[in-house]
């Protein structure tokens, strides 16, 4: 049987990567999807699955700290940011946190899949508890898919994947600022995805947190619509000269699609430039 079967995506999966083995069995509850050049990601069929928020995650944090050598993902779910970002940084390593069981599980597979053995560490915990990470640690790029919305404020969902995923049920942006700020070396960047109705508050929490947003970029789904989200760029404040702590440099918006419909050009170069085809 052609190991193409296996998969959902492309229609051709491209290189095995190194130490993955043929066929592979998936079972009926989920399946293996490309996500980046070669690499595949394990998802549940009816539970969380990534997202273009995901992809424009690591994509931004990628593309402002493209020699990042220590990398930490907050709350990694199952796995999709950090993964990019680790086809985007192939000499970098990783760390990702997440409290989830069944997210962890499937990141561990996806991890074991995509050859990433020796520089890919996958932490079971939630990432405010003390013993996620130690304290002397430190990255150049933390990154970050927050949950967007407190609990009750919408539907929350069928499957307890995804209700956590959206949900701010262990901690909110404020939370994965402050652990990002006490993380990052001295030049650090942090970057995450947040709705624009609510940028008001991610400012004013990472303020809290000792961090200064330097850039940001408006999302816009369809071409004439609104930004529903944003790409927020962080540093710490101290680290940055005094007329920069208070300026935030505002990017032109990204299009996803076109008004027709269509892929806009700008998306499909960044989905090129992350291993997808355009």
């Amino acid at each position: 049987m052609s190991s193409e079967t296996h998969f959902k995506g492309w229609l051709k999966p491209g290189p095995v990567p190194p130490g993955a083995h043929l066929p592979i069995e998936v079972p009926a509850e989920e399946t293996l999807d490309a996500i980046s050049g070669h690499f595949r990601i394990f998802q549940l069929r009816k539970g969380h699955r990534f997202s273009t928020d995901d992809v424009l995650t690591a994509w931004y944090g990628t593309a402002w700290a493209p020699s990042a050598s220590r990398v930490l993902d907050l709350g990694s779910g199952i796995g999709s940011v950090g993964m990019i970002a680790a086809w985007r940084l192939p000499g970098a390593r990783f760390v990702t946190v997440e409290a989830q069981e069944d997210s962890v599980r499937l990141a561990r597979k996806s991890a074991a899949y995509n050859g990433l053995h020796g520089r890919y560490d996958i932490r079971h915990a939630d990432f405010r508890d003390d013993h996620a990470l130690a304290a002397d640690e430190r990255f150049d790029l933390v990154l970050a898919s927050p949950p967007y919305f407190p609990p009750g404020a919408g539907i929350e969902g069928d499957h307890p994947q995804k209700v956590a995923c959206r949900f701010e049920l262990r901690g909110d942006v404020g939370d994965y600022a402050r652990v990002a700020a006490g993380h990052l070396q001295p030049g650090g960047f942090f970057a995450c995805v947040f709705p624009e109705e609510r940028r008001e508050w991610l400012e004013l929490a990472v303020h809290r947190a000792g961090l200064t947003v330097v850039r940001r970029r408006p999302v816009i789904f369809r071409e004439g619509e609104p930004p529903l989200v944003g790409l927020f760029g962080m540093m710490p404040a101290g680290d940055l000269p005094a007329v920069m702590r208070s300026r935030t440099w505002v990017e032109p918006p990204l299009v996803i699609r076109a008004s027709d419909g269509s892929v806009h050009p700008e998306y499909a170069a960044v989905k090129l430039s992350v291993g997808f085809p355009p």
